[in-house]
């Protein structure tokens, strides 16, 4: 049977630190992260449900509090969190306002969704969507030290569990690169696109890698660690590249972009 996506209505969309700044400066890229508002408002006007999780609070951080890499320090990155998540919200609140759309901040850490509050969130979440609202969801930096100091991208994971809690039917993460590869596209000329994986199987395991950036934390060992939350909650996943905001219209157009993780038990 083809595989529609135009039925998947509410969405998870994770954008990571090296989609939303420049590779160079570590600076918002304004370009690139206002075609991606646009078109994340075109979906939601077109009846799509959006929930977005962004991370760059800490990479934003970092150019306002005039540093050149991302500290190695717990402090200095709860600081450079703090005054990135302003400058974060600010942005998307402006920007999706031009186009009438209504945003709301979730700042969440582990310890609240692994708490009895985690009804109060889900509860929060169901009236937000209900009300047009697109909830931009990050963790907590300031507070969230075992993440911080783990370094292992944990906004991918946290995009899968969010889906999980709104019931989602599709997550789509944008990477830097075009999708899922048999090697390392950065390394391996040869590397070739995985289109369609219906399995998390030991082979798919192996092949994903660590982190690719100096901006952003998350390989594709985190991504594949979202994609088996994904087929154990019931819903699908895609990863795609974030650095062509246009390829979010082409997946929902039903064009083959990226890598899409089809949970055939469902």
């Amino acid at each position: 049977m083809e595989y529609d996506i135009k039925k998947k209505r509410r969405i998870v969309i994770k954008i990571g630190s090296s989609t939303l700044t420049h590779h160079r400066t570590g600076r918002l890229n304004i370009r690139r992260t206002e075609r991606l508002i646009k078109i994340m408002a075109d979906l939601q006007n077109e009846g799509f449900e959006v929930v977005l999780v962004s991370s760059g609070a800490i990479a934003m951080g970092l150019s306002k509090m005039g540093l050149s890499e991302r500290p190695r320090d717990t402090i200095t990155k709860q600081a450079c969190s703090a005054v990135g998540q302003c400058e974060l919200m600010y942005f998307y609140d402006k920007m999706f306002g031009e186009y009438n759309i209504n945003v709301a901040q979730v700042l969440l850490t582990k310890y609240v969704l692994e708490s009895p509050r985690k009804n109060n969130v889900e509860n929060t979440f169901f009236k937000l969507i209900e009300n047009r609202i697109i909830p931009i969801v990050n963790e907590n930096d300031v507070i969230a030290i075992d993440e911080l100091e783990l370094e292992v991208g944990e906004n991918d994971t946290l995009a899968a569990i969010v889906a999980s809690m709104v019931k989602a039917d599709l997550l789509v993460i944008l990477s830097d690169i075009d999708g899922f590869f048999d090697g390392d596209p950065r390394k391996d000329e040869n590397a070739k696109l995985i289109p369609v994986i219906t399995e998390i199987n030991d082979e798919i395991r192996s092949l994903a890698g660590d982190a690719g950036t100096k901006v952003g934390t998350g390989g594709m060992q985190t991504k594949i660690n979202a994609a088996e939350i994904a087929f154990e909650n019931g819903f699908d996943m895609a990863i795609i590249n974030g650095r062509r905001p246009e390829n979010l219209y082409d997946l929902f157009d039903g064009k083959k972009t990226g890598t899409l993780f089809i949970n055939r038990e469902k």
